[in-house]
């Protein structure tokens, strides 16, 4: 059984310390009270700021990027911190967009994260929907990420990326055997789109919690931003209703502490 730390820096963003590697996802790292287009007469306002300054972090081996052209998962900040990283994984469009050290991964495409002395750690791209059927060309590509590394006891470590629960996400139970999943969740929506979702909510993370069993359950990207519709506490509420089984899964994040999860 192997021990990774996973710190919480805020809304999307995680580092991720495992296999003597350091990932970061989503990097997300301007402060509150800017307001931001999401195109299409949408936009969001960040309310909180990150635990964690970018001057804080170790150097960062590889950056996982569920999509680049929102800024809540992707701000000046963040932007300007990819060139410092050894390679920054994301959607084919997104590399695109973003050249230099930008990789494209198509659904279940992998990359090997390779390190001298270091076991390797295979990443592989998982679908991802980031609204409901025929809202891709107006949303964009997103992905998820699953990263496996010899030693692991329960499976991989999963981030589903900014995604509602349909087939593509639910293939992933399918195919992988998942030991710990980072979930997106907030139920993200606009005035503008009235009651559609753009993320999973709690009651569609607790469907896709009973269908990929993950060992560990961690909560992300549910707070920080005026666009979520639900928080921790909706979350909460929901998983009250659920099984034991589904509810003992679910670990909250301290912000800006990291914590050793056993994968």
């Amino acid at each position: 059984m192997t021990e990774v730390r996973i710190t919480h820096i805020g809304g999307p963003t995680t580092l991720i310390e495992a296999a003597g590697r350091r990932l970061l996802t989503d990097p997300t790292f301007d402060p509150p009270g800017r307001r931001y287009a999401f195109g299409w007469g949408t936009s969001s306002r960040k309310t909180s700021g990150p635990s964690l300054d970018i001057a804080e972090l170790p150097p960062i081996d590889a950056v996982l990027l569920s999509h680049d052209h929102h800024a809540d998962n992707l701000d000046t900040a963040g932007r300007a911190l990819l060139p410092r990283a050894g390679v920054v994984l994301t959607t084919p469009a997104g590399a695109r967009r973003l050249g230099g050290n930008a990789r494209g991964l198509a659904p279940w495409a992998t990359w090997q994260l390779n390190s001298a002395g270091l076991p390797p750690i295979e990443i592989t791209a998982t679908p991802a929907r980031h609204g409901p059927p025929l809202s891709r060309p107006l949303v964009g590509d997103v992905t998820g990420f699953a990263l496996s590394w010899p030693g692991q006891r329960h499976g991989a470590l999963w981030i589903s990326g900014d995604t509602v629960l349909y087939d593509g996400v639910r293939e992933v139970a399918n195919r992988l055997t998942v030991g710990t999943a980072l979930v997106h969740l907030g139920g993200v929506g606009f005035p503008l789109t009235g009651p559609v979702r753009y993320s999973l909510t709690a009651s569609r993370a607790v469907e896709l919690c009973r269908a990929v069993r993950p060992h560990t359950v961690l909560p992300v990207h549910y707070e920080g931003w005026s666009h979520f519709q639900e928080g921790r506490g909706a979350v909460e509420a929901e998983l009250a209703k659920a099984p034991d089984e589904i509810r003992e899964r679910f670990h909250w994040l301290p912000p800006g502490t990291a914590t050793e999860i056993s994968v």
